[in-house]
């Protein structure tokens, strides 16, 4: 039965909202497809504003891979401002897709994409401006599939009531994968209704479906357990890797945005994974092993991208572009390429001890140069062998010399504080680092206007690293030490005017802990706050640290628990965490023993990168059956591995 665009109801409400452009669609690249020639309809939400949305990498890939498929459809819905919201609601009208304008309560599945936490009460407003129950547990066989993928899905306990499945890693192949499920289930007449498909879904051992699943906890709030509650659901769900980047070369034809987004630039991903081994990084963990993609096939995914989308600026995007093996070959025939046009090269993600004058200006051959960006994350050489980002200060310096020298006037320093054993004295450490910074600039130039600017976030202890385990610093703590730090950059003459300082106070990361490292019962606190209001937290115009304070006291108040239980509470080595039943391929035994040298200030053997030297045993090459893929030509592996 067709689907009507509820657009003609929503045409009359945009004059009365702010930004109208972002729903109204009809972008170059997006895609209308014929509603009744699809077997199978995917509604994908990024759940965030769409100026922040639209661009996102995963959304871009999903969304072209699904509309490549025969009998598939797939469009794009977003986190409506709240002046929508409440328009909507008065008026009606349900969520809808930016495509076609179709509800999102008629597609089969709602996939939604979480690279952060602070978007679960952005998920509850869209599902209930669908019409789709909170709770999956009240959903009929007449709601779509809600199902949770990204970063945050590798701990979906906290939303975990509220979703139907989640996937974790990477997506293309899984996602054609439940499309074929959804598929067969519908051709057959829906055996067995919702549970029959989930129940499809979570026996494929690569879909984890929450409430296949029932929790225990000891009395002391800890849980005890997770089992499955009906046969053919495995005990463990595993993360899915695509092997060879080389066969899925998107996007290839990305979607530019009509209103303003937050990059405007068409982005290649020239690989995935990071075996650098920083402590802090849940990204670096989650998407191991390094799978790169070769020069030739970036080379022709630029070519097409800029063709098909106008974009004058193309982002090599990685976890640390400059590590590809090909990277000095990349950026010079790209640059060659694009030489005498309007096209420019960037590489978002660069570490220090990577970085060489050569690619820098390769990479600037055709644009101005902005200022450069590099993370030492730690302000101490002790802090920096803590957090395994052996960065030393030597390395900047002689990097930020080299750079000034080649004529670069700026220099942004990003750090962490609230990090594990971290002092005050770590962080004061980081002002002594940007004066050196002022000082060598003006020495190699010789001239005064020489700038650098620090941006400090708070640490915030991630699933799947060895961090995973450490008490998060309390919040005062974090802005105690950020306005000593302030103070002293101040008092400093001969430098202070010349660094700026930009930091997030610690309540927010308080709560980014809360929602990273929780269980199912946080999910009572999320409903408080998205009931009292909340919407858009990870905009601090839209934050509230008392709101969440408020609900998780009185979500909580039956138990035995707390916010402090969630967040600065150290656990133990044989607690069983939310995720334990999540695998990611890490060993747990290797990630505590990482932690336990943290604890002892000793860097990582993984300082010594295992693309080039022998495997580390972290495990996941063996447990997921993946490889390191590197470049040149065809993909190989270039070390034997260790059985586990």
């Amino acid at each position: 039965m067709p689907i009507e665009s509820v657009f003609p109801r929503l045409e009359t409400l945009l004059p009365q909202v702010q930004k109208p452009i972002q729903y109204v669609g009809g972008e170059l690249n997006s895609v209308v497809a014929d509603w009744d020639a699809a077997d199978v309809r995917w509604a994908l939400m990024y759940p965030d504003a769409y100026e922040v949305g639209v661009p996102n990498q995963g959304i871009q890939i999903l969304y072209e891979v699904l509309n490549e498929r025969e009998g598939v459809l797939a469009e794009r819905t977003y986190a409506v401002w709240p002046d929508m919201e409440a328009l909507m609601r008065e008026h009606g009208l349900p969520q809808f897709t930016v495509d076609a304008h179709r509800p999102v309560g008629a597609f089969d599945i709602l996939g939604v994409s979480f690279a952060s936490e602070m978007g679960y009460t952005n998920l509850l407003t869209a599902l209930d401006l669908a019409g789709i129950p909170l709770y999956s547990a009240d959903r009929t066989d007449d709601h779509p599939v809600v199902l949770a993928g990204g970063h945050s899905a590798f701990n979906p306990e906290p939303i975990a009531d509220f979703l139907d499945a989640v996937v974790l890693g990477d997506g293309e192949e899984i996602a054609l994968a439940i499309t074929e499920i959804i598929r067969e289930w519908k051709h057959e007449g829906r055996p067995g209704g919702r549970d029959g498909l989930l129940l499809r879904l979570a026996s494929t051992g690569g879909v984890y479906v929450p409430r296949f699943y029932d929790v225990t906890y000891h009395d002391d709030g800890r849980i005890e357990r997770y089992a499955p509650n009906r046969p053919g659901v495995p005990w463990t769900v595993q993360k899915h890797t695509v092997m060879n980047l080389d066969d899925w070369p998107y996007p290839k034809n990305p979607v530019v945005p009509i209103a303003e987004s937050v990059h405007e630039r068409y982005s290649v991903e020239i690989f995935r994974g990071c075996t650098r081994g920083c402590r802090f990084c849940q990204a670096g963990m989650i998407t191991r092993p390094v799978r790169e993609r070769g020069k030739e096939t970036v080379k022709t995914m630029v070519e097409q991208g800029v063709k098909s989308s106008g974009f004058q600026e193309v982002g090599l995007l990685s976890l640390s572009s400059a590590d590809h093996s090909e990277i000095d070959g990349i950026a010079k025939e790209l640059a060659d390429r694009y030489e005498g046009t309007h096209t420019g090269l960037s590489l978002p993600s660069t570490r220090v001890d990577a970085f060489n004058i050569d690619l820098a200006n390769e990479l600037t051959r055709n644009g101005r140069r902005s200022g450069l960006t590099f993370a030492p994350e730690g302000g101490s050489e002790r802090m920096r062998r803590v957090i395994n980002k052996m960065v030393t200060e030597a390395d900047l310096i002689r990097t930020v010399t080299a750079a000034y020298a080649a004529g670069w006037r700026q220099v942004k320093l990003y750090f962490m504080c609230g990090l594990p054993t971290e002092e005050d004295e770590d962080v004061l450490a980081i002002a002594r680092l940007a004066a050196e910074v002022i000082k060598t600039g003006r020495e190699v130039t010789g001239r005064k206007d020489i700038r650098c600017t620090i941006s400090i976030g708070g640490f915030v202890p991630k699933p799947q690293t060895p961090f995973q385990w450490a008490g998060q610093t309390p919040a005062e703590v974090v802005d105690a030490r950020l306005y000593k730090l302030k103070d002293t950059l101040r008092a400093d003459r001969r430098y202070g005017k010349a660094i700026g300082l930009r930091y997030h106070e610690g309540s927010p990361s308080t709560i980014e802990g809360l929602l990273s490292r929780g269980d199912r019962r946080v999910g009572r606190i999320i409903e408080e706050v998205w009931r009292a209001g909340g919407r858009f937290d990870g905009w601090s115009e839209h934050f509230s640290y008392e709101r969440w304070c408020e609900a998780a006291a009185k979500a909580l108040a039956a138990e035995d628990i707390d916010l402090d239980w969630y967040t600065t509470r150290e656990r133990g080595e044989d607690e069983v965490l939310p995720w334990d039943h999540l695998d990611a391929g890490l060993d747990r035994d290797w990630l505590w023993q990482d932690w336990q040298d943290a604890l002892h200030g000793e860097e990582s053997l993984e300082v010594d990168d295992c693309r080039w030297n022998p495997c580390y045993d972290c495990g996941v090459c063996p447990s997921m059956g993946t490889e390191i893929q590197i470049g040149p030509g065809e993909k190989r592996k270039l070390l034997p591995l260790s059985v586990v």
